[in-house]
């Protein structure tokens, strides 16, 4: 883990791959920095990058409302098998069965479905492309479904794909502020 900022408020850091970021992130950032520290958005297990923290209940409650209201900007690159169109934006209806922790995308609205929308630019092409994505919505396994439902999964992608890549999953969350 690597302290990016801390403050009386806040603590960003680098969630390494293979750790809780609601869990072993919090001790972790215990045993770094001491003190309390409360989770406001999270990454899959598998994924590493940049996350922010409160270090007391008032700034989780206001940093949850600026989240919730679609304040907080987060950026990720990844690895897509595939080459991607230059640039896109797309929306579809995710569907989570919780039973199999398991994303869907679906045609309709209909209980438990939630709009998804994401933008991303090609940053080099070939067999695989490297993106650049913004998340406009935060659902889980978001870029992960939408990529591999359009035939492109992540290279290390596991649940989403049937490739075998040796390597852990190319995503990696670049970039957070607030708007």
């Amino acid at each position: 883990m690597e302290i990016l900022y801390s403050d009386k408020d806040i603590v960003s850091c680098i969630k390494p791959v293979g750790v809780d970021a609601e869990k072993q992130m919090i001790e972790l950032l215990k045993d770094e920095l001491k003190g309390e520290f409360f989770p406001v958005h999270r990454l899959d297990l598998n994924v590493s990058g940049v996350m922010i923290y409160a270090r007391n209940k008032h700034t989780a409650a206001a940093l949850s409302k600026i989240i919730q209201d679609g304040q907080m900007i987060k950026e990720y690159v990844a690895m897509v098998h595939g080459e991607v169109d230059e640039a896109g934006d797309w929306e579809d209806l995710l569907w989570k069965d919780s039973k199999k922790n398991k994303v869907f995308v679906v045609k309709r609205q209909r209980g438990g479905v939630k709009k998804a929308r994401l933008e991303f630019k090609r940053l080099s092409a070939g067999e695989s492309s490297l993106v650049h994505i913004r998340l406009h919505t935060g659902r889980s396994h978001q870029i992960r479904v939408q990529f591999s439902s359009r035939g492109m999964p992540l290279v290390g992608e596991r649940k989403y794909s049937t490739l075998d890549d040796p390597c852990e999953i190319a995503l990696w969350s670049c970039y957070l502020r607030f708007a």
